[in-house]
């Protein structure tokens, strides 16, 4: 006669237990994710580093433009705003889109994760990588002469995390709704629209009025003028409120309209 085992586990131990992860880990998980695909590609560097860069010393050390004795305090905010608009919305918005096309989405749909998980993944990611974009164009501009305060480096954070947002939902509003072919050359169009707006508002100080506000109802525009002021310890409200309006109705549609095929 033998006798058995004695249990060498606590009862339950080998239990089954399916629960899904918290809502905390599926977001941190999905950003990870996000950030290295987004830093391993090198056509995403060179738009939202290199160009930046080479647009910011360019433009300060070469005499274009009628900029006065302060072009460095007026380059910076612009620049700025150029890296917010490429990496936000024309780069998410091609890799989006391009992604659709070749079915990653489509897989990563299947899976648990939920839409709302998805689409804020992608703009954390965006959101840390602008970060970066923004320490390294301060380090830059504090080499050739800007000297911001305190309460306007707080203030331009503030602004650049709004406009990283505005310009993500409409990045992700274009790349997952429409197909790929029209999407790249759809958000390269906007890009440059959307940069001349901002160039006619940086570089005329005598835009009749009208015109003026017209250029600052566009997201572009909103965000040069805003962030402007915010650097110089300012806040512009009427461009706070067109980005904020822009940043819920493009958050809304994406949310309710994105597609993962």
């Amino acid at each position: 006669m033998t006798t058995a085992a004695p249990n060498r586990f606590a009862p339950g131990t080998f239990t089954p237990d399916p629960r899904p992860s918290t809502r905390a880990a599926m977001l941190t998980a999905q950003t990870r994710m996000e950030l290295v695909l987004l830093l391993r590609n090198g056509e995403q560097l060179l738009l939202t580093m290199f160009i930046p860069i080479t647009l910011l010393v360019g433009l300060t050390l070469l005499p274009f433009g009628n900029l006065g004795q302060d072009r460095v305090d007026k380059l910076v905010p612009a620049v700025m705003m150029v890296a917010v608009m490429s990496t936000a919305f024309t780069g998410q918005a091609i890799a989006v889109g391009f992604d659709r096309r070749y079915g990653a989405l489509k897989r990563l749909g299947a899976t648990a994760l939920p839409r709302w998980g998805i689409i804020a993944g992608k703009s954390a990611a965006v959101l840390i990588v602008v970060v970066l974009q923004a320490i390294l164009l301060g380090a830059i501009g504090v080499a050739l002469g800007w000297r911001p305060g305190p309460g306007g480096l707080l203030l331009g954070a503030v602004v650049i995390a709004l406009g990283t947002a505005v310009f993500a939902a409409m990045g992700l509003l274009l790349g997952g709704t429409l197909k790929a072919e029209i999407v790249l050359a759809l958000a390269n169009i906007l890009w440059f629209v959307m940069l001349g707006v901002a160039s006619i508002v940086f570089a005329s100080d005598d835009l009749p009025s009208a015109v003026n506000v017209i250029a600052r109802l566009i997201p572009s525009g909103a965000l040069a003028v805003a962030l402007d002021q915010a650097l110089r310890s300012g806040i512009d409200w009427f461009g706070v409120i067109v980005l904020a309006a822009w940043g819920s109705a493009c958050g809304v549609l994406a949310t309710r309209f994105f597609r993962f095929h």
